[in-house]
């Protein structure tokens, strides 16, 4: 079978939720992936800061080969061996008491939202189901109807309604909006500290440090979704830290198992994590075995490879070599770390097809919001690696 084949296959069987590129991936490794032919690319997405750690890094797949040959699910009716070890780890790199572990992004963000309204009314002493939520414009924490009852994104709500309430929304960055917005009934402050989806938007600088001090003087959470800027991805483990912004609950995922298995995280105090009791939230896979394990090792490699360090510092590089381009296509160019955006005016018709164009030149990359690219290899990368992929990008960027 060829590359149309497998398309043709996936058209016809395959729900059409996604628009990919086409292009069928076989194989990984480091930041290359091949496709199906042999031919190789260089991977500039790390499956949306899943891939931090690169493509089957070797340390996290020896540890998930070993404990799949021992043991993989218990659920949570039973105790295992890994998971207590995971969660002292997470409290000793993160400086959070506790943490409860979850699947995917998207579950974390549901868990970090139920905590936020136990402890409205358990705590804050907010009428009981009037609790409200503040959250920005232009966010992305996933995809469940509650998550997109919030959104501002009409493609990801139409149709999908009824919604949820207890949601407040506020324009992103602007923080005399969001002080205005507090009330009696505000449990939380729930913001992503960059926005990778909606195109790589960088806050005004101290807008997370103004945040976090109002949250505390109103007696508000304030909640952070690192899901994507977390973990090395911007130039620090997390872009909090960027502010010295230690978040009331911090949610995370992608990157914390290396892009092997679902597993995402909520960090939090004792004080707070208490307020679950038994049998009022779970998961049958929530802190697994193997995800327990996986994690582990993908948080050892984060630190002991310095991918936060590298990130920072091949970061700078590429968005200063990117907006340096000469280019009547090029809005701006903005980042931090290894996550930038390419935003194009709207007369470029589009992200897409230089994405089509840079792809047959060998770099993945993937539009967002219609006119950004987004450049977001593994954190892995060296800077021979950029250099090679530079001029194609120049080329791309300036003769499509």
């Amino acid at each position: 079978m060829d590359t149309r084949d497998y398309i043709e296959l996936e058209e016809k069987y395959g729900a059409h939720n996604y628009q990919p590129l086409d292009v069928v991936i076989a194989r990984g490794k480091g930041v290359w992936v091949y496709d199906i032919e042999g031919r190789r690319y260089l991977d500039c997405l790390s499956a949306y800061s899943a891939l931090n750690q690169g493509h089957v890094h070797p340390k996290i797949l020896e540890a998930m080969i070993a404990q799949a040959s021992r043991i993989s699910l218990t659920s949570r009716a039973f105790r295992n061996d890994q998971l207590p070890l995971l969660e002292k780890e997470l409290s000793e790199i993160s400086g959070y008491q506790m943490s409860l572990l979850m699947n995917s992004g998207a579950e974390a963000v549901e868990t970090a939202m139920k905590l936020a309204r136990k402890w409205a009314y358990q705590v804050k002493g907010i009428p009981r189901h009037r609790a409200e939520i503040i959250v920005t414009s232009g966010n992305f924490h996933g995809r469940t109807i509650t998550i997109i009852s919030f959104s501002s994104e009409p493609s990801y709500k139409d149709d999908f309604g009824p919604f949820t309430p207890g949601f407040v929304m506020v324009p992103y960055g602007d923080f005399n909006a969001l002080k205005n917005a507090i009330g009696p009934n505000t449990a939380a402050v729930m913001l992503e500290p960059i926005q990778g989806e909606g195109g790589v938007i960088i806050p005004p600088a101290g807008y997370l440090k103004k945040v976090s001090e109002l949250c505390l003087h109103e007696n508000v959470l304030f909640m952070t979704d690192e899901i994507q800027t977390g973990l090395g991805r911007t130039g620090s483990l997390f872009a909090c830290d960027h502010e010295k912004v230690h978040p009331d609950v911090m949610i995370i995922g992608k990157a914390l198992s290396g892009g092997f298995y679902p597993v995402s995280a909520i960090l939090a105090s004792k004080l707070l994590m208490d307020l679950f009791q038994p049998g009022e939230h779970g998961s049958t896979f929530g802190g697994n075995p193997i995800a327990s394990a996986v994690a582990r090792a993908a948080l050892k490699v984060i630190i002991e490879e310095h991918l936060a360090e590298n990130a920072a510092e091949l970061g700078e590089y590429f968005l200063d070599q990117l907006a340096e381009i000469p280019n009547r296509n090029i809005k701006e160019v903005r980042g931090k770390g290894l996550l930038i955006g390419v935003e194009l005016y709207p007369e470029a018709r589009g992200a897409r097809r230089f994405c089509e164009a840079l792809q047959h030149q060998g770099i993945l990359a993937k539009e967002t919001h219609q006119n950004v690219i987004r450049f977001a290899p593994p954190l892995i990368i060296d800077r021979e690696t950029i250099d090679w992929a530079l001029p194609i990008i120049r080329e791309v960027l300036t003769t499509l």
